[in-house]
């Protein structure tokens, strides 16, 4: 969440920023810097009178112990009233406080100056492509069809066990999931990530630290019982193993990668462009999160881009880089690349990695700190990305690779898969 002092002295460039996102609550502003002044006078009066209490217990006891009784009763009368009134300004500014945090939490990031305004995906800026299309032959079949023909996905099986958006992998399918999860794990550990297995569930502590909650609260399996939810990405654990945490800065940056699966909701979602593998509602993926110093945390957001699409390089696939606009980012987001790939066979591009940076949204929720050499404690910076997510990896190579005699798989993929080819 974004800080208070930066609200109330930076009123007009928080305004200005988040008209960048076409954020409609604008008057959230103006009401959390009103709370704030009254959280802050409210405080005041609190001090002053937790201040006067403590010099007239002083008082009284040195006159007790000086034998002037009467002195000592005369200024216990006068203060009588300072124990209940402490108690209702202690009330007054848990309530209020307590509002300025409900006021606060809907409040999104502010993009960062990069970010252009906007308010669809339509408006988002291509940085860059890479590749050409691929030329498939005649006949090429979308990936739906191609996982029935060659016996790798069942989505039909995994709708009886479970629902819809819940595939069974089989056979040579399942060893390629595998094998990407193990590429990928294995890529992010040489580039400097420390893996992490974590819990697939959280609590909502955890949710509220990443931003999760209250946001997205419709878009997450909630298991009621025990009051925990089952993660929408590896990003939730694994920058939560720092809340409440002071860092060294020499200990900066912290990378660390996880594989989970990952579970959403996707309410609301129909139509031809999620069928098959588009979009599920458990899926696989890699993540790769990183705490920074705030000096270089776009340097590494560059950083985190260009490793995500060196697997992409190699996996020999068509994509292009979007740098979104700010009416389509995440709440959390300060800044973020979407990568998309090139599916030959359905004509469109389909999104298989966001790499985002979160500056100190994140950060300030999670009470996530470091010490300067200087002594001085400040926020870090929080960034992550996926590295990959499996599903639309999946459904670009079984379409871009697809022959007449069977699905080619990568050459990089090879050693881990143990077949060259789906037949």
């Amino acid at each position: 969440m974004l800080q208070v002092n930066y609200i109330r002295e930076n009123r007009e460039k928080v305004l200005e920023r988040l008209g960048v996102r076409h954020f409609k609550q604008v008057e959230l502003v103006d009401q959390i810097i009103s709370v704030d002044e009254e959280r802050r006078s409210t405080q005041v009066s609190l001090d002053n009178l937790l201040a006067e209490a403590n010099t007239a217990a002083k008082q009284i006891g040195e006159l007790m112990r000086s034998g002037k009784k009467e002195e000592a009763e005369a200024i216990k009368a006068s203060t009588a009233s300072h124990k209940e009134n402490i108690k209702v300004l202690t009330e007054k500014l848990n309530e209020v406080e307590e509002k300025q945090q409900s006021l606060i939490v809907q409040l999104p990031n502010l993009p960062y100056h990069l970010v252009k305004a906007g308010s669809t995906a339509d408006d988002n800026e291509v940085v860059l492509t890479h590749g050409e299309p691929t030329a498939l032959p005649e006949g090429a079949l979308p990936h739906w069809e191609l996982t029935a023909k060659y016996d790798i996905i069942d989505f039909e099986l995994g709708t009886k066990i479970t629902g819809a958006g819940f595939p069974v992998y089989k056979g040579k399918g399942a060893r390629l999931q595998r094998a990407l999860i193990n590429f990928f794990l294995d890529h992010a550990t040489a580039a400097g990530y420390k893996e992490m297995q974590v819990p697939h569930l959280v609590n909502a502590a955890s949710g509220f630290g990443t931003g999760q909650l209250p946001d997205k609260e419709g878009q997450m399996y909630h298991v009621g019982v025990d009051d925990l939810y089952l993660i929408p990405t590896a990003e939730v654990p694994v920058t939560n193993l720092y809340r409440d945490v002071i860092l060294k800065e020499e200990d900066l940056p912290i990378k660390n990668t996880g594989y989970t699966p990952c579970f959403r909701r996707e309410a609301g979602s129909y139509g031809a462009h999620v069928r098959g593998l588009n979009r599920l509602h458990q899926f696989d993926k890699v993540e790769v999160v990183q705490i920074t110093h705030p000096d270089k945390s776009y340097e590494t957001l560059e950083d985190m881009s260009q490793y995500v699409q060196s697997l992409l390089q190699q996996l020999g696939l068509h994509y292009r880089v979007l740098r979104l606009c700010g009416g389509d980012m995440g709440f959390t987001s300060a800044m973020t690349y979407d990568m998309e790939v090139w599916s030959a066979a359905q004509q469109r591009w389909l999104e298989v990695s966001s790499v985002s940076n979160f500056e100190t949204y994140q950060s300030n929720r999670l009470k996530l700190r470091f010490k300067g050499k200087e002594g001085k404690t400040q926020l870090a910076h929080t960034l992550n990305g996926s590295a990959l997510a499996l599903p639309r990896i999946v459904a670009s190579i079984l379409e871009n690779y697809q022959t007449p005699e069977g699905i080619v798989i990568p050459e990089v993929l090879r050693k881990y898969t143990g077949f060259d080819i789906i037949d």
